[in-house]
């Protein structure tokens, strides 16, 4: 069965991770996506270890479901075909710093003189305006200014480098996607297309949801290990004897409780629900000293039928074969080109009457020239 974005043709000149990432949604979703690379130009994605058969597993996961178009768009007749293939192609998207296309000869106005349906995306550090629109960055840097990172970490220790890229994945890419649907929808009300700007800076910035309020309409700017949900209480992780790690997010007063019971600290219960600071630290060293006392294997049998929003810091291998992720069928095995499968982190949508399909790995650059 077609997954639900099945008449959707994109054309996808991006590179790295938050466009590819995007459009790798939008192919599971059953869009037809072509995939624009210039031949030796270095993108970071094909050689990052580890390879198999000699290609990145980064390239090949962010790349599935897609055909491969090899053009070095600096050569004229590039321009030609990109405009010929833009006249079948419901969305472009990009990721050049603003002005690249236009002066590659196929921006948006180009573009929508010849496919005025066109929708037009463009994933960008820091937008299509503003002093800083040509600026280079990167996720850590994204996130600085956006005033993520000033709320993130450990008050001695400063901001943390993330483990994913959440201004490149939850602002860039998801954002490009829920732009580019919401486009669509308008498209078919009126036949528009339109251009997307998407600033993963903008984005992120958008993400401080509760902290942002708080420091925009309360004056409450907040710091590292200073509200309810970054450190400041007994929300957080505990390390285990073996040098593991556990979560603890048992907030609400019956968790609370919960968590006091199984820990055999029934006289802090009290303390969990105060918003004294002398409490809180009085219960995050009981949590502290209690939990470092057995393995995290012991502690996840202690917990296993306890419900109090408890759960063991997981590596990705881990996570991979925990039941609950296993029974959503978020480990899959991806085709290859030479047969053979190869496992991939599953879509996470999951659609009733249109379900998601992963059809292939990411393909050898220009694999499908000879369609064009």
């Amino acid at each position: 069965m077609p997954g639900p974005l099945s008449n959707l043709k994109v054309l996808d000149f991006s590179t790295l991770l938050p466009g590819p990432y995007a459009t790798m949604l939008l192919a599971d979703m059953g869009a037809d996506v072509l995939r624009v690379e210039a031949p030796g130009r270095l993108d970071l994605t094909r050689v990052m270890p580890p390879l198999e058969d000699g290609v990145s597993t980064s390239h090949t996961f962010l790349n599935r479901g897609k055909r491969s178009l090899g053009l070095d768009l600096k050569q004229e007749d590039s321009a030609d075909l990109v405009k010929q293939l833009v006249t079948e192609y419901d969305v472009v998207v990009e990721q050049f710093r603003p002005g690249v296309m236009d002066r590659l000869g196929i921006g948006y106005e180009t573009l929508k003189a010849i496919n005025p349906n066109l929708i037009y995306c463009a994933i960008t550090g820091y937008g299509q305006t503003g002093p800083y629109k040509d600026r280079a960055g990167h996720d850590i840097n994204y996130l600085s200014l956006a005033g993520v990172s000033s709320h993130c970490g450990r008050r001695e220790a400063g901001p943390p480098p993330m483990g994913i890229q959440v201004a490149d994945v939850a602002g860039g890419s998801h954002h490009a996607v829920m732009g580019i649907l919401a486009a669509v929808i308008h498209r078919q009300q009126t036949g528009e297309g339109q251009f997307i700007d998407i600033s993963m800076t903008d984005a992120a910035f958008a993400l401080n949801t509760m902290a942002g309020a708080a420091a925009l309409a309360g004056g409450q700017e907040q710091k590292p290990e200073s509200s309810m949900l970054n450190g400041g209480t007994f929300y957080d992780y505990y390390q285990t004897s073996d040098g593991r790690w556990l979560s603890v997010g048992s907030l609400e007063p019956q968790f609370s409780d919960r968590l006091c019971d199984a820990l055999g600290i029934p006289d802090m219960k009290s303390f969990a629900l105060s918003q004294n600071p002398e409490h809180q630290q009085a219960i995050r060293e009981a949590l502290k000293s209690n939990i470092a006392q057995k393995t995290l294997a012991q502690w996840q049998d202690v917990f296993a039928n306890v419900d109090a929003c408890v759960e063991p810091v997981l590596t990705i291998t881990e996570a991979a074969e925990h039941p609950q992720l296993k029974a959503r069928g978020m480990v899959i095995d991806v085709a290859k080109g030479n047969g053979g499968g190869q496992k991939q982190i599953g879509h996470p949508i999951k659609f009733s009457a249109t379900p998601c399909e992963s059809r292939y790995i990411g393909r050898t650059l220009g694999a499908d020239n000879g369609d064009f």
